[in-house]
């Protein structure tokens, strides 16, 4: 595998340089803090543990792990959720100086397969017997598997023994080199199957700085709710393990099903989150406030007018304070009411919705990365600045540069390329693709495209991998469109669709509880979505509603001029939604591919 410079001198010059001493740094001083807080199935209610109760685990999880012969490089993979025994097998494992690899519990029995064969995966820990079976069953595929850990419930081995085994073997802290490898994070596989992306020690440390410097308002009381799966780069490192740096904690969510009563438990004071969660709560909001009408409406309304006076003016008048408590105040309690700021990524918030939020008191900063760069490029933030629009300036010793080989010279955007100590080592296995990406002075394409204004801030223009060109020559960027079709409180997913072809069309999935209503008054039995979903009355009603809002921002060959309309939920459990919630589109069209090219007959 080819070796990149990723490590020049200048980028590291603030040690500790690996996760186990920035691990221990952040120990000494937070050991008696609150860590991770899980609720409890019989009271309902929250129970902390402290970062030192933790670390206890760890270094009896270090020493079982000795035990069994893991050791420098070896590959010990994990299938759980978010958890307290999450971060124990992580640190455990960086601490043996071998890799550590993620894997989701909700996903294909072919896709674990998968991960396990390519990374050689000696060790993995796996949630419950019932997955432990589903793995034993491939272990004549997975010749490097030598062990698997049962984490809660019985089997060949469990997570108690290997720490019973650890105890009786305490063994000291491998500490790694800079360039070592930490782990493999895997793609999502949008477009195809996912790739391993090497990341160093010496990544996730830069990473973790640059948050940290960024992000000074962050410390030991700060709490999270944790919603993002660890699993991902997002969690993982903007908040498990800067957690675990600036002595803050998280409250675990229990269920979607119990979001909102669960983080009104945890009362958080800051999230790391998707723009996905605020638009439900926005649409939701706005949803109850039509719903219940009168004074309700008038004083949302003059609460929304007041605050839209306050940011022109810079000035709080007396009544939006008071309509701030009786409005604003009850949508922060939505959040536990202390809430004041959030790390959103993965998608610009809609800036109607990013206003609101900031009218109600909570702040949200966009921020711009990939599994590649170890978490974030760019961020807004409490530090640096935060401007509508943008998803901020690159992090200290991150640089951008904008290529316009694809784009032309006269273009303002091209492709993003970044620079910086966080970039990975490459994709393991996957030399061909690797050097697809890198280029010889050490940057890494990130296939995204975009533009640096003059204050240096990143704005996102698309992605060139989902990019298409109808038959008029003009780029389509999909996902920016199919975001602002998910805002009408009609839509749950899009897929836009349309390359070569004349004009643009699109597969919708409806949010079946804001139309059962409109199938009601119109006289059909609103609980057959299927059937429903074929009434013209019904396709006419959708079909305005989305175009009506697209036409405000959009050109006509950007806007789709037909739809089909699918009764079925794109989700993780039917392999058409990432783990992130991003669509694989690859795996919608294989299935939807003949009735969407249907629209075109």
């Amino acid at each position: 595998m080819r070796k990149f410079d990723n490590a020049r001198e200048e980028w590291f010059q603030d040690p500790p340089y690996n996760l186990v001493d920035l691990y221990e740094e952040g120990l000494a001083k937070f050991a008696d803090r609150p860590c991770l807080g899980v609720k409890n199935s019989r009271t309902g209610e929250y129970e902390w543990v402290t970062h030192g109760q933790i670390a206890t685990r760890v270094a009896r999880l270090r020493g079982g792990l000795a035990r069994i012969g893991v050791g420098k490089d070896d590959v010990v993979g994990i299938i759980m959720n978010n958890s307290v025994e999450y971060p124990m097998v992580a640190h455990a494992t960086y601490s043996r100086g071998a890799w550590f690899v993620p894997m989701y519990e909700k996903e294909l029995l072919s896709a674990w397969q998968y991960i396990i064969q390519d990374s050689g995966m000696k060790v993995v820990f796996v949630a419950s017997p019932d997955i432990h079976d589903q793995i034993a069953s491939l272990r004549d595929s997975l010749p490097a598997l030598e062990k698997i850990v049962v984490i809660r419930g019985e089997g060949d081995f469990t997570l108690g023994a290997l720490e019973a085994l650890g105890a009786e073997n305490s063994v000291a802290a491998v500490k790694p080199d800079r360039d070592d490898i930490a782990g493999l994070i895997y793609t999502s596989g949008t477009t195809g199957d996912p790739k391993g992306v090497l990341l160093s020690h010496g990544n996730y440390t830069a990473m973790l700085k640059i948050l940290r410097d960024s992000f000074a308002p962050l410390d030991e009381h700060t709490v999270s709710f944790s919603i993002l799966p660890w699993g991902h780069i997002f969690g993982q490192v903007g908040e498990l393990y800067h957690g675990a740096v600036c002595g803050g904690s998280a409250g675990l969510m229990d269920s979607l099903d119990t979001l909102i009563e669960d983080i009104q438990k945890v009362r958080p004071t800051a999230l790391v989150a998707v723009p996905r969660i605020f638009n439900t709560i926005y649409a939701g909001v706005h949803a109850k406030i039509e719903a219940k009408g009168g004074l309700a409406r008038i004083l949302f309304n003059m609460a929304k007018k007041e605050a839209a006076k306050r940011r022109a003016s810079g000035r709080k008048s007396l009544k939006l304070k008071i309509l701030d408590k009786l409005v604003f105040e009850k949508i922060r309690g939505t959040f536990g009411g202390r809430l004041k700021m959030a790390l959103t990524g993965s998608a610009v918030m809609n800036e109607e919705i990013k206003l609101f939020f900031q009218d109600v008191g909570i702040e949200t900063y966009d921020g711009y990365g990939l599994t590649e760069s170890s978490l974030a490029l760019t961020f807004n933030g409490p530090v640096y600045g935060n401007l509508m629009g943008s998803v901020g300036t690159p992090g200290k010793h991150i640089r951008i540069k904008i290529d316009k080989t694809l784009t032309g010279e006269n273009s303002r955007d091209g492709e993003i390329v970044a620079y910086g100590p966080n970039i990975m080592q490459g994709y393991y296995n996957k030399p061909q693709q690797t050097e697809a990406v890198m280029t010889a002075d050490g940057g890494f394409r990130t296939g995204d495209r975009g533009w640096l204004d003059e204050k240096g801030f990143l704005h996102i223009t698309g992605r060139f991998k989902e990019a298409y060109k109808p038959s008029n020559g003009k780029y389509v960027h999909p996902a920016a469109i199919e975001e602002d079709m998910k805002l009408n409180r009609f839509v749950a997913s899009a897929l836009l669709y349309g390359a070569g072809k004349d004009f643009t069309v699109a597969l919708v999935v409806p949010d079946m509880a804001f139309l059962e209503p409109v199938a009601r008054e119109k006289g059909l039995a609103a609980v057959d979505h299927a059937a429903f979903l074929e009434d013209e009355d019904i396709t006419r009603f959708l079909d305005e509603e989305i175009t009506s809002h697209l036409k405000q921002t959009y050109g006509g060959y950007e806007i789709p001029q037909k739809m089909l309309y699918s009764a079925e939920a794109f989700t993780v459990e039917n392999g058409l939604l990432t783990q992130t919630l991003k669509l694989k589109r690859k795996k919608i069209l294989d299935k939807y591919g003949e009735a969407i090219e249907a629209l075109y007959a």
